[in-house]
């Protein structure tokens, strides 16, 4: 999995939100706060409006705040939000995909690639990226020095 642009600004953008509860931000006070560039944002935080994870406010003391508490927002939701689905192999779900001979049982991995993105981001809420407390299956992760040691 590669996490895009759009996902990690959209993440970003709402750490930035749950670090101000009760203010409305700006756009442009998101961006300059976490260096995103304004016209990316623009797209991105119309995405989260539309799915409800921020809402926004027109005029001069408009804004975006959260759409709901930090911890009931989901990393996985953003993803989805701004990204659509978790997993897609060649722009299809993986249980939409089908093959045959030697490669018979090669969707059942990319089913488990999905589900074990699902049990890591569906975990994660805003808030527990915003305070630094990880679930404890995902610290754990985290914590393997092996997590840590690129791969080619």
């Amino acid at each position: 999995m590669q996490v895009t642009a759009r996902v990690d600004y959209a993440v970003r953008a709402l750490l930035e939100l749950a670090a101000r509860p009760g203010q409305r931000l700006t756009r442009d006070e998101i961006a300059e706060a976490q260096d995103i560039p304004r016209r990316y944002l623009e797209v991105v935080l119309s995405q989260l409006r539309i799915t409800g994870l921020v809402t926004g406010q027109r005029g001069a003391s408009g804004g975006y705040t959260l759409g709901r508490p930090a911890s009931q927002i989901s990393v996985a939701e953003v993803t989805r939000a701004v990204d659509g689905p978790l997993t897609l192999v060649q722009g299809q779900r993986p249980e939409d995909v089908s093959y045959s001979g030697p490669s018979a049982h090669l969707h059942e991995l990319w089913i488990g690639l999905r589900a074990s993105l699902r049990a890591v981001l569906e975990s994660v809420t805003i808030e527990d990226l915003l305070t630094g407390r990880l679930p404890a299956a995902v610290q754990v992760l985290v914590d393997d020095p092996d997590a840590w040691a690129p791969r080619r």
